[in-house]
């Protein structure tokens, strides 16, 4: 049973709509939905909670044109990295957008964050995102950051691509980082999962947003291609995997499926399920007893697999 927390906030989210005077709860998405207005509303979004952590310095750089920035506690070194990949339905998503959750894993771990922007659909389909992906990460190594301190994390479609990235690198045969973090990854754009339909009334995303956005990221490819949707991909030889999914989510099947395959492939994977949650749980507020376990979890994962002492 979630707690009474969560499921207030729970009910606030369901009804937001009421404060804007709308009269339905959720946006029904379609090819004529404007992104932009889409994006807009995603940082605007972001600008209600975008204070960052006390302590937190916030360093912009230019990675190969992709615009990307350090998320880093004061006078710390940057010997450990964790690269963090924002979702957004790859079409949208910022590191505007997005600065504010990731200060809080920098905050709570006391390592340094690497946020950059891909590049992103309809107007950059596939292979864009994943192609500036490894770019960031051959940056890096070329900086001399050792694949061992580097940790890679995401949420929903930067979770996906997280796992992606995982993938490619392998592939290409460049050296892994020492461990993942996907929270409510994005693993199958062909959507073949039940919780697409069956989780389609309690989710909070807009009604057939994730059928849109598939078709604007993989574009005339098959989307079942690995590096487009991990879950497809032949899973071997991946580093410790952190995955967590809320059960009120469309993508949850989408994490259930890849661990399991993940397991099978000999990979150390840990799911953690979040009873009655919702997509991309940790990241609400820490007054939520289920949010806060989470991400606790996920900090003491990170530490953990990159040896910071407590």
């Amino acid at each position: 049973m979630p707690s009474i927390q969560a499921r207030l906030f729970r009910f606030v989210l369901e009804h937001r709509h009421l404060l804007r005077f709308q009269r339905k709860r959720r946006t029904h998405f379609d090819f004529t939905t404007s992104i932009a207005e889409f994006r807009e509303d995603c940082e605007k979004g972001a600008r209600l909670f975008g204070k960052l952590p006390e302590g937190i310095d916030v360093t912009p750089l230019q990675i190969n044109n992709i615009t990307a920035e350090w998320i880093q506690p004061s006078e710390q070194p940057k010997d450990k990295l964790i690269v963090y990949v924002h979702g957004g339905g790859y079409v949208s998503g910022s590191c505007s957008d997005h600065r504010a959750i990731v200060a809080r894993i920098v905050k709570s771990t006391g390592i340094t964050a690497l946020l950059f922007e891909y590049r992103l659909a309809p107007e950059h389909p596939y292979p864009a995102a994943i192609d500036d992906a490894v770019d960031v990460y051959r940056w890096l190594l070329g900086q001399g950051f050792s694949p061992s301190n580097m940790l890679i994390a995401g949420e929903s479609a930067g979770g996906g691509l997280a796992l992606a990235l995982l993938l490619a690198l392998r592939d290409l045969q460049i050296a892994l980082p020492a461990a993942a973090v996907a929270i409510s990854p994005w693993t199958d754009l062909k959507c073949t999962g039940d919780s697409y339909r069956s989780k389609n009334e309690v989710s909070l995303a807009p009604l057939n947003s994730w059928t849109v956005f598939s078709k604007y990221y993989a574009g005339d490819k098959d989307p079942t291609l690995p590096w487009i949707s991990p879950l497809y991909g032949e899973l071997h030889g991946l580093p410790p995997l952190l995955l967590n999914a809320g059960e009120d989510d469309e993508l949850f099947d989408d994490s259930i499926a890849f661990a399991k395959n993940a397991k099978a492939a000999g990979v150390d994977v840990t799911l953690r399920v979040g009873e009655r949650m919702v997509h991309c749980y940790p990241f609400l507020p820490a007054f939520i007893p289920e949010a806060r376990q989470a991400m606790n979890e996920i900090v003491e994962f990170i530490q953990g697999h990159l040896a910071v002492k407590k």
